[in-house]
């Protein structure tokens, strides 16, 4: 193992230490019982850590290629936390989608339950729920001390969230909080033991208490003092693009290129939906796949074992042909969200030792019928070829690649860029010639490029181009853009909603997908055209093999690596 190595391999350790729900979520063992300290200090022992850290990877000596890509992938991850720091961004880290409101429940999902200690384990991280919320309002504090508070709407949207959980929010047929449902689980579990079952209840009582507690925060003291303005401004939106995707961008060109996708998006889309229904418009088609029973799966339990099929057939068909997908990386589990969260679909990763495998995530929202024109493509961003075969190949490589890159490596526009270029993959590869979910594919494409178009215009507050049909002229601002979203998202209104509140929290993760894959395909085109040039042929399995090996990194990276070199590591 190489020095730079090391160093990636003794800071895995350290975060984990300091934030053992990061632990949890890597599957490095030793701190499922503990919790993080998010309260200032705690900020601050990590940035410490960071710039320890980058300290020892500057005075390294690079060791070749691989410890190259390694350290520089590193570095760049490294140096924005510190600037994020010192910008006080944890100061208002409020939002819907990724923040520890979020974190702290979430990581009940992701821990074992086969054993006494596991339970052990889940009680005694649920008994330091209400230090750890305790810390994370004195962060929150400090930034309306500061001047630096989220925004009234975000902090609207979390209380509902602490009210799910809690089992108190209204027009919610099932109100049992989220707590008690792991002492139910318990209860249906092999482990006979009336003592861990009274540290259980006490532990989910004191987590449902700190979360009503956390909840009453938000409406009552936090909110009154937030911001009542969405939009961030350019400033911080270029904090935003550089934190979730890597490079400068040029946001005017950005903006520009979106309104281009789309357009292009609107005409194939059109010309998809006569292959289904001749003579009529697109809306219509929409219409029809949507509430056509026999294009449609009822019941929740019958759609998870669709998508559960779906996948595994998938991982078959693809391996060996169009990828080596390695053995441990053959298993997913298909999973139903608890409810409360924002209602985007997601995917955990695998453990690192592949005890727990990646799963992909569904947020039903309460309905119950489920039109399949959309969710086959969402399947194939979600697991295989898209995050599931990324992510877990990555966590599979050992020592080819760093433990900070099989772990902690990579940006959203890396990730969610890979994602989306795997669901025009799998059209390219023959798998969506159902004009169906062709169509699917196609409106999830609009779908992304209209995010680019609505998070730069409402952050940025910019006008709608005087040539569009839509509201020419005029300034975006929320109410304008749901209803622009609600044109190309392909489900109910409520998760349009819910993506608006999800751009205006986190401002430049929304364009991540459509700019992400935009890298991916002109790395690929890059590649292509060096292999015409020097007379080879190009390898297309053997290109996605390569990209994987360098391993994740910011996009502007990748660009250079990938698709200036050709893919060598």
């Amino acid at each position: 193992m190489t020095r730079i190595y090391k160093i990636a391999d003794q800071y895995v350790e350290r975060v984990a230490a300091l934030n053992p729900l990061a632990a949890t979520g890597m599957g490095v063992p030793g701190h499922d019982a503990e919790m993080p300290d998010y309260s200032p200090d705690g900020a601050a022992a990590m940035a410490a850590m960071v710039r320890a850290t980058i300290a020892e990877l500057r005075a390294a000596v690079v060791e070749g290629e691989r410890d190259r890509v390694a350290r520089d992938g590193m570095l760049d991850r490294l140096e924005l936390s510190v600037e994020q720091y010192e910008a006080g961004e944890y100061r208002r880290g409020l939002n819907i989608l990724s923040c520890p409101l979020q974190s702290v429940r979430s990581t009940f999902d992701l821990m074992p339950r086969e054993t006494a200690e596991h339970w052990s384990n889940i009680a005694a991280r649920m008994r330091l729920v209400p230090e750890t919320l305790a810390g994370y309002r004195r962060s929150l504090r400090e930034g309306i001390e500061t001047g630096m508070p989220s925004t009234q709407r975000q902090t609207a949207e979390c209380a509902k969230q602490c009210a799910v959980w809690t089992g108190r929010a209204e027009g919610h047929a099932d109100r049992t909080p989220f707590f008690s449902r792991l002492l139910e689980a318990f209860d249906g579990a092999e482990v006979d033991d009336a003592a861990l079952r009274a540290e259980l209840e006490a532990g989910a009582a004191a987590a449902t208490g700190a979360y009503a507690e956390m909840g009453t925060y938000l409406g009552e003291q936090y909110r009154p003092e937030a911001e009542p303005r969405d939009p961030v401004g350019i400033d911080r939106y270029r904090f935003g693009v550089r934190a979730y995707l890597g490079p400068e961008l040029d946001l005017e060109e950005t903006y520009e290129w979106g309104w281009e996708e789309l357009r292009r998006l609107d005409a194939e889309m059109a010309e998809t939906a006569q292959r289904i229904a001749p003579g009529d418009a697109l809306a219509a088609v929409k219409e029809l796949l949507g509430s056509d029973p026999e294009r449609s799966i009822e019941g929740v339990d019958e759609f998870r074992r669709w998508m559960q099929e779906l996948q595994e057939t998938t991982i078959a068909e693809l391996n060996g042909t169009h990828f080596d997908i390695a053995e441990p990386v053959q298993r997913i589990e298909a999973m139903i969200a608890p409810p409360g969260g924002a209602l985007a679909m997601y995917y955990t990763g695998p453990s690192e030792d592949f005890s727990r495998p990646g799963r992909t995530w569904y947020p039903t929202g309460g309905k119950t019928r489920f039109p399949l024109w959309t969710e086959v493509s969402v399947a194939y961003h979600e697991g295989v070829p898209g995050h599931h075969l990324q992510i877990a190949t990555t966590r599979h490589m050992g020592d080819e690649l760093s433990r900070f890159q099989r772990l902690m490596g990579g940006t959203s526009g890396y990730v969610e860029g890979w994602a989306l270029y795997a669901e025009r993959l799998m059209a390219e590869l023959g798998y969506l010639e159902h004009p169906d979910y062709y169509l699917g594919m196609l409106i999830s494409q609009a779908f992304r490029a209209a995010r680019v178009i609505i998070d730069i215009g409402m952050h940025l507050e910019l006008p709608i181009p005087a040539a569009s049909d839509f509201h020419p002229g005029e300034t975006w601002e929320p109410g304008i853009a749901l209803d622009f979203l609600d044109l190309y998202v392909p489900f109910e209104h409520a998760f349009a909603v819910s993506e608006i509140d999800r751009y205006l929290g986190v401002p430049g993760q929304a364009i991540s997908y459509k700019v992400g894959e935009r890298h991916w395909l002109e790395a690929r085109a890059q590649a292509r055209q060096r292999a015409s040039g020097d007379g080879t042929e190009f390898d297309l399995k053997d290109w996605h093999a390569r990209a994987f090996a360098l391993g994740p990194m910011g996009l502007a990276q990748m660009q250079r690596e990938l698709g200036g070199s050709g893919g060598g590591a």
